[in-house]
Parts: structure tokens; C-alpha cells; sequence
């Protein structure tokens, strides 16, 4: 049998479209591809560079993807918000640590997604990099942040629909990144009215621009369940890590916002 050359492209085009999967990568069960030693220890030390600044209440995010195949402006894979809390281990002793409130896509359904409570050494456990984003919000975000966690409000701005490219300025499909805005959001407006969430982030939120090809978004959006252009119209837009720490700096909410690598090294962002 003849296979067209037109059909041969269109395969290789889908194989090669890693562009809008790099975006969130909000998987929870990635295999590890660091020793456990190192992942753990690296793990340890994000969590106390936090605690050193006294964070409460931060967002927290990892690299899931080798960074040649990520789009120009996008630093991080899956962003969530880490709280300082009191966790229970096997053995029954209750310890304090971070723990972190996640937007992950369910297994074997890519399209849908469930809010998932982890614990550091889960969120790093699958990363192609061990390099953590980690923005700190003022103490009051952190503590209206806390508060709306600890009421359940949180679970009330979950939309199961997922898209790897949501767009955050209405909610039609959501992703890790937007979630977190969201929550951000909602904390600092004291409302979980996500129309009015809406509104409000089309008027002082900027989103990030995803450069890719308009034929692979299109590919994209044929064949993969988590990739779809639905909620977009014209350029399409996201959210993602960089985006929401510029928007809390510019609006003088945020105490920390770098990045912290294996070797210790901070750099301001």
C-alpha cells in the first residue's frame, strides 16, 4: 500500500508537536529521571529556603520538560500553591511541612482534570530539571490564601474541563496555571464568582503569548484531548508561572519571586 507524502507529514507533524504539551504538563505520575537521593534532598532544601522566608503560603513551580522543547517566555511546566501545614505520616506521627494543592490532569483522561493534595518530593518526583519556581506573596495574600484553601472555597473555581493552552480570561477550560490564578484572585477580591474573577483578570492580568505554529496548534487540537484552541479567538494566550509572579510584583504582592536550583542558586525573576 502507497502512503501519500501529505500522510507521512501530517504523522511526523503530530509525533513532533510538543510545543502546547510543554505548557502545563500537569501530570502526576511522571517516572523519575533523578536518583531519589537527589530529588529528595533537592525537595528538602525548597522547602526550607521557603520556610526561611516565612512563607505560609506560596506558589510553587517545577520544570517537566527539557527547555529546548519549550515555547519562547515559558520557564515552568505545572505551577500549584504550597501551604505550610500539619501532615500526618504512616506511622500516625504528625509532622510539619508544605503541603501542595495541585491541578492534575486524571489518569487515562487527559481532557478532565482533579484537584490532588502532595507533599515536595511527589511534585518534583517526575521533573526533567531540579529547578523550582517560587514566588512568595505578601503576608496578607498568604493568609486570605490559607483562609479560602481552609474553607474548601478552593474546590468551588475547579473546572474539570482541561486544556493545556486555557485561556484565563474566561472559563471555558482550565489548566494548572489558571487554576492557581484563580485562587489568587479570588483571595485578593474576596469573591469566588468566577464571572466576576473573569472580568477582573482581563482588566489587570497579562497573559503570556504562546508562540507556536497556528498549523501545529491546529494539529494539536484534532488529535490530542488535552490541547484545544475552543476558548480562544484570534492569538492564543495563557497563563503560566512568569506571568502570574509579574502580576503580583506590579501590583506590589509578591516578596520573593526567583528560581532555586539544585546547586542552591537563586535568581531573582
Amino acid at each position: 500500500m502507497k502512503i501519500s507524502a501529505l500522510y507521512i507529514f501530517i504523522v511526523v507533524s503530530i509525533f513532533s508537536f510538543t510545543v502546547p504539551s510543554a505548557l502545563a504538563g500537569s501530570q502526576s505520575d511522571a517516572p523519575n529521571q533523578h536518583e531519589p537521593e537527589e530529588i529528595v534532598k533537592f525537595a528538602k532544601d525548597v522547602e526550607k529556603y521557603a520556610a526561611s522566608k516565612g512563607a505560609r503560603a506560596f506558589i510553587i513551580a517545577r520544570v517537566g520538560r527539557p527547555e529546548k522543547d519549550l515555547p519562547k517566555g515559558i520557564k515552568f511546566t505545572h505551577t500549584a500553591i504550597a501551604l505550610y501545614s500539619n501532615i500526618t505520616l504512616d506511622s500516625g506521627e504528625v509532622v510539619q511541612g508544605y503541603a501542595i494543592h495541585n491541578l492534575y490532569q486524571q489518569n487515562g483522561k487527559a481532557d478532565k482534570s482533579e484537584l490532588v493534595v502532595d507533599y515536595p518530593v511527589d511534585f518534583f518526583w517526575g521533573v526533567h530539571e531540579l529547578s523550582a519556581g517560587i514566588l512568595i506573596p505578601n503576608m496578607e495574600v498568604q493568609q486570605k490564601l490559607i483562609d479560602l484553601i481552609g474553607s474548601g472555597k478552593d474546590k468551588t473555581l475547579h473546572n474539570p474541563n482541561y486544556s493545556v493552552i486555557a485561556n484565563p480570561f474566561n472559563s471555558i477550560f482550565q489548566n494548572c496555571t489558571e487554576y492557581t490564578l484563580d485562587l489568587l484572585n479570588s483571595a485578593i477580591y474576596n469573591t469566588q464568582d468566577v464571572a466576576q474573577l473573569k472580568v477582573n483578570a482581563k482588566a489587570h492580568f497579562q497573559a503570556q503569548r504562546v508562540r507556536t505554529s497556528p498549523f501545529k496548534l491546529l494539529l494539536g487540537s484534532m488529535f490530542m484531548d488535552d490541547v484545544t484552541t475552543k476558548d480562544h479567538s484570534g492569538k492564543v494566550y495563557t497563563t503560566t508561572f512568569t506571568t502570574i509572579g509579574q502580576y503580583l510584583r506590579q501590583n506590589e504582592l509578591a516578596s520573593e519571586f526567583v528560581t532555586y536550583s539544585a546547586s542552591g542558586d537563586i535568581n531573582t525573576l
